[in-house]
C-alpha cells in the first residue's frame, strides 16, 4: 500500500525513509506547470507527465523516495502504483495533490 502524505508532511515522510532530500515527481501537464508550480524546498523536483513516465523509467531514481504530486491526486496514485509494479519500493502520493499543497504549505501557489 502506497502511503497517503500531505503537502506538509513530506519532510517528516522523508526522513522515515532514511534521507533528508526525497523526490517530488510532479506529474502534471506542462500547461498546468504554467499555472502553478511547486518551488523545491527541501526536495528535489522532477517534472515529467504522466503519459511519459513509462518511457522515461531510467530518468527516476529507483532508490530514492519519490512522493508523486499531480493537481488532485488520482493522477499522481496511478503513477505511484505504476512505479510501485517497476519495482520502486519508496513512494508516496501526495493526497490532494498541488491544490492542497497551495492550501496547506504554500499559499502563493495558485488554485486552479
Amino acid at each position: 500500500m502506497i502511503p497517503q502524505i500531505r503537502p506538509d508532511q513530506i519532510a517528516d515522510w522523508a526522513q522515515q525513509q532514511g534521507t533528508e532530500v526525497p523526490l517530488v515527481l510532479d506529474v502534471r501537464e506542462p500547461w498546468e506547470l504554467q499555472t502553478a508550480s511547486v518551488k523545491p524546498d527541501g526536495f528535489e523536483l522532477l517534472s515529467i507527465p504522466m503519459g511519459e513516465v513509462p518511457q522515461r523509467l531510467a530518468d527516476i531514481d529507483t532508490k530514492r523516495p519519490i512522493a508523486c504530486l499531480c493537481h488532485h491526486g488520482a493522477r499522481s496514485q496511478r503513477v505511484a502504483n505504476f512505479l510501485l509494479q517497476q519495482g520502486y519500493s519508496k513512494l508516496a502520493n501526495i493526497a490532494g495533490g498541488i491544490d492542497a499543497w497551495s492550501q496547506v504549505r504554500d499559499s502563493s501557489v495558485p488554485r486552479y
